[in-house]
């Protein structure tokens, strides 16, 4: 029986968490909670008094309720925005929005009509209004902040040369206050004109900056610690907090002077105290998961796109899951898509196109792989190469364990996302536009032999002994197919599998530097004790799926804890 925390709304059924249904003899566990509020980035109380919270990832806006934690999708996907990073209110109550990957900017009237401001702004992220006037910088090298007209005149650059602008606003001074996020620095201009100002230097990733009621400048690290710098504007002098939420990215106050934050890595909204202690208003978690794995130890890892995210082990913790997000632990490994462990070690695929291999122990990550299009799912052979499903050029590529040496597997594939290996060594690969699950018999043969066809966007792929499991992400189910016979049987439905907020809306393209939202992936992974471990990116939650027997007799995945 669930409890009231693992009630959460999921992202697929508003209404509540519904379980997935399952086959005879499996049975759902959640490893982790559902997140509600993915992805959040700029946030700002609204005249409504709630805090709206612009949600990249996610492709929507959600307004909270500050005294329940109650979220409410407020502009989502029958709207035109389509990856909004921050937003500021004017005086009159509109709403404006920075929207990052098409290069816009929106004004939402009170009564939810939509204007656009601009259109010309190479990817738009901090955004503040000072009155009536409106005031947008850009996230490039060599960006600019502009003063912006709703009435059509044309816009006024305040600054030039930003390394990467971010989360802005005015001052007790006048000035507006803004942080360079590639050079750790912060610095300042006139809204009137004038020359910018350097502030201050050596700022620690800093990622928004922030007055608070008495005027006390706050500047938000999007590092791994947390860190929130306050700085003295008039000796200079620094206070250092550590709050512990990974990848902060912004920060309001609301009227009691309480500053609440967001994170891009985990989403939710944390209070955080001035003494450091931190309350959750809405609950982080995952803003997928995509790839999966779980090595020996028990310990499952999952590529979140700003992060790689691992459970507790086995033991280590004491409680049972689902976890909350305090015992998840948060690598920032930006763009992870693909996941997969072996002796020790974490192998991943980036939306850069990049292939990593990181050491937990040493918590050292090194560059394997460059220039891939869109790598996706990832495996390790016997031999310690790496099989890589390089969806964006239709190829399953293999990476040599001694040298990096890249061989071409197989070619000519519309969308291969997920790769597997049979007890035989053989390589198999899901691809979703196919509709299909291949399997490459000889290297350089063309796009391989089809072990099962007519499925509903296949993407995450185990072989476990005789049995193949696919994860049919169109009809939301996990399929078993027997390999020796091809008879295929549904292990799980109604799986919290696909993004609700993509429906009739095609991805935006990334710009240079900036990866857009990623597309979804359903990872799946096979654990030591036989269980499936599955990612529901529907919901932002790990599902382990247990069986009582395996078909070869041994034990299926032991029992799973009680909820």
């Amino acid at each position: 029986m669930s409890s009231p925390t693992d009630a959460r709304p999921s992202r697929l059924d508003p209404a509540g968490a519904r379980r997935p249904a399952t086959g005879a003899g499996w049975r759902a566990t959640r490893l982790n909670h559902p997140n509600p509020l993915w992805g959040s980035n700029g946030i700002a109380f609204g005249p409504d008094g709630r805090l709206h919270v612009a949600q990249f990832l996610a492709g929507r806006i959600s307004a909270v309720d500050p005294a329940t934690g109650d979220v409410e999708t407020v502009v989502g996907p029958g709207d035109p925005v389509e990856a909004p990073d921050d937003l500021a209110f004017g005086a009159d109550g509109a709403m404006y929005i920075a929207d990052l990957t098409p290069g816009r900017v929106w004004r939402r009237t009170p009564a939810g009509e939509y204007h656009l401001v601009t259109a010309d702004i190479a990817q738009p992220n901090g955004i503040t209004c000072v009155g009536d006037r409106l005031f947008v910088n850009e996230m490039r090298s060599a960006g600019r902040l502009f003063e912006l007209f709703p009435d059509g005149r044309d816009p006024v650059v305040l600054a030039d040369d930003l390394a990467w602008g971010n989360a802005m606003q005015r001052g007790p001074d006048g000035w507006l206050y803004y942080p360079h996020m590639m050079t750790g620095q912060v610095w300042r201009v006139h809204p009137d004109g004038g020359p910018p100002e350097l502030f201050a230097d050596a700022v620690d990733e800093p990622v928004a900056v922030r007055f608070d009621r008495g005027g006390a400048l706050v500047v938000l690290s999007r590092g791994p610690a947390g860190l929130l710098t306050r700085i003295d504007r008039d000796s200079g002098r620094r206070t250092v907090l550590a709050t512990g939420v990974t990848g902060l990215d912004n920060a309001a106050f609301d009227a009691e002077n309480r500053m609440l934050v967001s994170s891009y890595a985990s989403g939710g909204i944390t209070e955080v105290h001035p003494d450091g202690r931190t309350r959750d208003l809405v609950p982080r978690g995952l803003n997928g998961p995509f790839g999966i794995t779980v090595d020996l130890g028990g310990r499952v890892h999952v590529a979140d796109h700003f992060s790689l995210t691992s459970t507790p082990a086995p033991g280590e913790a004491t409680t049972q899951p689902p976890w909350p997000d305090a015992a998840l632990t948060r690598r920032l490994i930006i763009f992870a898509h693909g996941v997969a462990a072996a002796d020790g070690l974490l192998h991943l695929t980036t939306r850069r196109g990049e292939v990593h291999t990181h050491d937990p122990a040493g918590d050292t990550t090194r560059v394997r792989v460059t220039g891939l299009r869109d790598p996706v799912g990832i495996a390790v052979a016997p031999d310690g190469a790496l099989l890589v499903a390089e969806a964006g050029a239709g190829r399953v590529l293999r990476v040599d364990a001694a040298d990096d040496a890249v061989t071409v597997l197989a070619a000519g594939l519309p969308h291969p996302v997920d790769v597997a290996l049979d007890g035989a060594g053989r390589v198999h690969v899901t691809d979703d536009e196919l509709g299909a699950v291949l399997r490459l018999d000889d290297e350089g043969a063309g796009p391989g032999t089809t072990v099962a066809d007519g499925l509903g966007a296949p993407q995450g792929l185990v072989v476990d002994g005789d049995e193949l499991f696919t994860v049919e992400t169109a009809r939301r189910r996990l399929l078993a197919i027997s390999l020796p016979t091809g008879e295929r049987r549904v292990v799980a439905a109604d799986l919290p599998v696909g993004r609700p907020a993509a429906a009739g809306r095609a991805a935006p393209k990334d710009p240079p530097g900036v990866a857009a939202p990623p597309p979804p992936f359903a990872g799946l992974a096979l654990a030591p004790d036989g269980a499936l471990l599955l990612s529901a990116n529907g919901e932002g939650t790990v599902l382990r799926l247990d069986r009582p027997a395996r078909p070869d007799g041994r034990a299926g995945g032991g029992a799973a804890p009680n909820e």
